[in-house]
């Protein structure tokens, strides 16, 4: 069905004026009732078609809409008095503004005496028009003529679009003939300002067709319904459940705050500003009693209009509200306050900021409602809502939505605060229980990165890197099960336990079954129900850079990475043993030999598992990160994180442990075999003092010498042979070890005054920074570490 133009329809004179009186247009219809033809009139101005006695005005240049009757000058000069309707036409595509009159030249039977309307005027009491099968507008009643603002007698003949050009019209045209085409009914629903009212209404058009004797479809009745009320109380109902629906969609404040603003623009205001009472980042409450002068800091906002012109503070910022202000007012009463200019208590108002007042009047602010922010007794904050575009000022039920919809937000940036101060002290705790730094060591180079969750709490993973006995170093990744502070403590305590069970040299799959054991006292002790179940899962690394030798355990935790020197990344072959806390089952170690500048990554589950993706898909993607070359090892990290968190939130805590083995040069380490025989202590004194002379350590001589007395005669005196002596240095430290094969360890004890022995251990516990014992296969060695750096100071 192709349109109808309007201006190829006789039935209805049709001619468009320009802004400066020049005709553009002129149909067929005007032709008729002045007898112009068009050529000879489009391009003159309009005023000469003005007889001189003319009884009516033409429209003003502030007007939008006109009607009245103008006596026009006939083409064989006669004076012919018509009623013109005309209306204001916006510009389109460049074209200059310009006005559209009309004015019907078939009139049609009256009301009175046309059956078609009076069949249609006593079927409906609505506000309503008839039109005919040309969709010629043949009568109105006197609701309809009331809310078009002109004289039903006169608006006979006219089509629906002679009406203005809003697209309602139109509309309204396309759906009557498809009432005509079709016999069966439409309705349209679209929101109108009548004449003479400054606020749209909301209207329910039922468009029905009018049927002669023979149910012939011969006109159609289009009867309006002001349902306004209904719709405004729908919109409301509407904004309430979107508001439940788009605030509170994550646990942070400042962005449940924004939520709010988009929330109420421009569905309920023209501008929304939330401020809210400090502090807020570091977990702190809101003060108990509110008493101005009140410090409140922008916290988000919104406008109809871009970059929001119209506030006045900019996110982030504190500003001071005195007593007498809306916003301290309404904090102190706890009750919304509605200020506005038609009854001069907006300016009142703002006596107190001149900026504020200045921004009033730039924008023509003209209503605004403070709305306080309060949720479980706790004022938070306010939200200010404002018109300026909207031209009804806020009511009685604007206030009740503007409450319901900010009581619903205050529990949500309630909730949000509540759970940034507990997790603010989770990761207070957390950080206090995780190394603040990697130690150096002769053994690894390392890195490390430790990430949180950002959603789902703050969790119990962990990692550690702890010096042993003879340069070794032991590494550990762990995972405890949950989120929130209890995760955090059973973290704390798991990696006491480790490093007290690394400290007394325990072998990886020892120590993981003291741990084991450790976790199921722990969770009975957290209680019978499943609530408190206490779960975890570690993997536990020991290397020795002397031998290259590397031993390494794991409970239920992802195997590591290793990256040789030269060659791809690769998963180590690794048993995985149960997680920690089923108890009674055994665990495995794995031994292996690593080249110099090998690197072994530890990671927790966090950083190869996401929704996104498998666990395989995340460690083969992983081993990608570490396959490109890298600086150094915190770029390396760095890579890894972007890699697999390329948005940089995780969906579980991450820690991941970046090590490079080194590995001490033969010519570091010295070794002797000792007989079992006190008389060649003193040789083997002698040898040492040698060696340390080649290593040029001589200001550790006289304390090396004291201690390698005392433990080569101890083992000599209470061990078993084979005795061996070892010597191990780096910059920093001279380890002197004492191995021997008795399982007999030494103790620390205090001598009586007149006892002959008994000191030894004593003075080597006084004279070097630690020392201790470790159990091996073939028995025990006795270890005392010197500090070089502090000696040649």
């Amino acid at each position: 069905m192709s349109p109808v133009n309007p201006f190829d329809d006789a039935a209805t004179a049709r001619a468009v004026v320009d802004g400066s009186g020049t005709l553009r247009e002129w149909n067929e219809g005007a032709r008729l009732l002045l007898g112009h033809p068009a050529a000879e009139v489009v391009g003159r101005p309009a005023a000469d078609l003005l007889a001189d006695d003319r009884d009516g005005a033409p429209p003003g240049s502030d007007d939008d809409q006109w009607s009245g009757t103008l006596a026009l000058r006939h083409r064989d000069g006669h004076t012919v008095s018509v009623w013109v309707f005309a209306h204001r036409r916006p510009a389109a595509d460049g074209a200059p503004a310009a006005w559209l009159a009309v004015t019907p030249l078939e009139s049609g039977p009256r009301p009175e005496d046309d059956p078609l309307v009076r069949a249609a005027l006593t079927q409906s009491p609505c506000a309503m028009m008839i039109f005919d099968d040309r969709l010629l507008l043949r009568g109105v009643n006197d609701a309809m003529a009331h809310l078009m603002g002109l004289p039903p007698d006169r608006v006979r003949g006219l089509r629906a679009t002679d009406f203005g050009d809003r697209p309602q019209n139109a509309e309204l045209e396309r759906r009557m003939r498809r009432v005509l085409d079709t016999g069966r009914r439409h309705d349209m629903q679209t929101r109108l300002k009548a004449v003479g009212e400054s606020r749209a209404h909301a209207w329910h058009a039922r468009i029905a067709p009018l049927t002669d004797a023979d149910g012939r479809v011969c006109g159609v009745c289009v009867s309006a319904h002001d349902f306004t009320e209904q719709h405004r109380a729908r919109e409301r109902l509407q904004l309430v459940n979107e508001a439940s629906v788009r605030i509170g969609t994550t646990l942070d404040v400042t962005r449940t705050a924004q939520e709010l603003a988009d929330v109420c623009v421009p569905a309920l205001a023209d501008f929304v500003s939330v401020d809210l009472l400090d502090p807020w980042e570091h977990g702190g409450e809101p003060a108990a009693v509110v008493e101005p002068p009140v410090g409140l800091r922008r916290t988000a906002h919104r406008s109809v209009t871009a970059e929001c012109p119209q506030t006045v503070a900019e996110t982030g910022r504190l500003d001071v509200y005195p007593a007498g202000s809306p916003q301290a007012e309404c904090l102190l009463s706890g009750q919304a306050i509605v200020a506005s200019v038609a009854y001069g208590d907006l300016e009142r108002w703002l006596q107190w900021d001149p900026v504020r007042l200045r921004r009033v009047e730039e924008y023509g602010i003209h209503s605004t409602m403070s709305v306080p922010l309060q949720a479980r007794g706790t004022t938070l904050g306010v939200a200010v809502f404002t018109r300026f575009r909207r031209p009804d000022p806020f009511t009685h039920d604007d206030v009740l939505l503007a409450e319901e919809v900010s009581a619903r937000a205050a529990v949500c940036i309630d909730n949000a605060r509540r759970y940034s101060r507990e997790r603010e002290a989770t990761l207070t705790l957390q950080r206090s229980l995780l190394p603040r730094w990697l130690p150096p060591t002769a053994a690894v180079q390392a890195a490390s990165r430790y990430l949180p969750a950002a959603r789902s709490g703050v969790g119990g993973d962990w990692f550690d890197v702890i010096p042993l006995s003879g340069m070794r170093v032991a590494m550990v990744a762990g995972d405890v099960v949950g989120h929130g502070i209890p995760a955090s403590a059973t973290m704390g305590r798991l990696r006491t336990a480790v490093r007290t069970l690394a400290d007394i040299d325990l072998t990886p799959d020892e120590l993981l079954t003291h741990l084991d054991d450790l976790v199921v006292r722990l969770s009975e002790e957290s209680g019978d129900d499943r609530a408190g179940e206490v779960g975890a899962t570690c993997l536990y690394v020991v290397y020795d850079p002397v031998s290259r030798h590397c031993s390494m355990a794991r409970a239920g935790h992802p195997a590591p990475v290793l990256i040789p020197p030269d060659g791809p990344p690769e998963l180590v072959a690794l048993p995985s043993g149960p997680p920690l806390g089923v108890g009674g089952l055994p665990f495995e170690s794995a031994e292996m030999e690593l080249r110099e500048g090998s690197v072994l990554a530890l990671y927790t589950d966090g950083l190869v598992e996401s929704r996104d993706r498998d666990t395989d898909a995340g460690q083969a993607l992983l081993r990608e990160a570490l396959a490109a070359p890298a600086d150094s090892l915190d770029a390396a990290c760095d890579r890894v994180l972007h890699t697999l968190l390329p948005s940089g939130d995780a969906t579980d805590d991450v820690a991941l442990l970046l090590a490079r083995t080194r590995g001490l040069p033969a010519g570091q380490v010295a070794t002797w075999d000792i007989p079992a025989d006190p008389a060649l202590v003193a040789p083997v004194r002698k040898q040492v003092l040698d060696r340390l002379s080649d290593w040029n350590l001589l200001e550790a001589t006289f304390t090396a010498e004291l201690v390698v007395s005392e433990l080569v005669t101890n083992a000599i005196r209470y061990g078993s042979p084979p005795i061996r002596l070892r010597l191990i240095h780096d910059t920093a430290t001279l380890i002197c070890e004492v191995s021997d094969t008795s399982h007999t360890a030494p103790h620390l004890r205090r001598a009586r005054t007149w006892d002959e022995g008994g000191r030894g251990l004593l003075l080597v516990a006084q004279l070097t920074q630690r020392w201790g014992s470790r159990h091996t296969t073939e028995g025990k060695t006795i270890w005392a570490e010197l500090g070089l750096l502090d000696d040649a100071e």
